[in-house]
């Protein structure tokens, strides 16, 4: 099993530092960069699993970055390295794709546990793939669509998201907030959103689900998907 590869984007020199030896000494290959710039060329060209982004940063901001992210490399795992009073900046930037935040100053502890979570979620996101039939609707995760009646309708990272952990807890409704935390990475304690009711509602137009008995609401316990083969 390959060792997992981490891009730390961060113009604070003794944080950066601090950052990346944490990593390396607990095992994992990393990457840096100081400025959004270098951030961006890296960000966007290197390889790498995951990436540890600072929002405030000269020449390009982690906003910037987090943009052409969702461009050109979707679905990319990224945690945020917030500075106490951005929760703005932290919920937009969650909003615009990240999977979790951590705020300054962290110990060494607590940003390992992140990156182990988010390097979880990441993994068991890309186990599931493949083809899925529900009601006559093809849900073609691999592919990114949902084909019905000839037609396709492409689907977002979130999108998948979605499926994919309804797909993965078949016959059970799934919570809102456990959508939020799982799909996300948000926690639902910390922030009030529509943002799950959205996705599933397109979701539910691109289905055809006009009546709502393939992607069904179960009133006060969450979303449930129709069975698939």
């Amino acid at each position: 099993m390959s060792v997992p590869t981490i891009l730390v984007v961060e113009d604070d020199s003794a944080v950066r530092q601090g950052v990346v030896d944490a990593l390396t000494f607990a095992g994992y290959e990393v990457l840096s960069a100081s400025d959004g710039r270098a951030g961006r060329e890296a960000a966007l060209s290197a390889r790498y699993d995951l990436l540890l982004l600072d929002l405030i940063l000269p020449h390009f901001t982690g906003f910037d970055i987090l943009e052409a992210l969702q461009e050109s490399r979707a679905g990319q795992a990224v945690i945020i390295l917030s500075a106490k009073g951005e929760e703005n900046d932290r919920i937009k930037g969650l909003k615009m794709g990240a999977d979790d935040y951590v705020m300054k100053p962290f110990s060494a502890r607590e940003l390992l546990a992140r990156v182990d979570a988010v390097l979880r979620r990441t993994t068991e996101r890309k186990a599931l793939s493949g083809k899925y039939e529900v009601a006559g609707r093809v849900i073609d995760i691999s592919g990114s669509e949902i084909v019905y009646e000839g037609a396709r309708h492409e689907l977002s990272e979130r999108e998948i998201g979605v499926l994919k952990y309804l797909i993965a807890n078949p016959g059970r409704p799934v919570p809102r907030d456990e959508l939020l935390r799982h799909v996300w990475g948000i926690d639902p304690n910390r922030i009030e959103t529509r943002t799950v009711d959205m996705h599933v509602a397109h979701i539910r137009k691109k289905l055809g689900d006009h009546s709502q008995e393939i992607l069904e609401t179960v009133r006060g316990r969450g979303y449930r998907l129709a069975h698939t083969s």
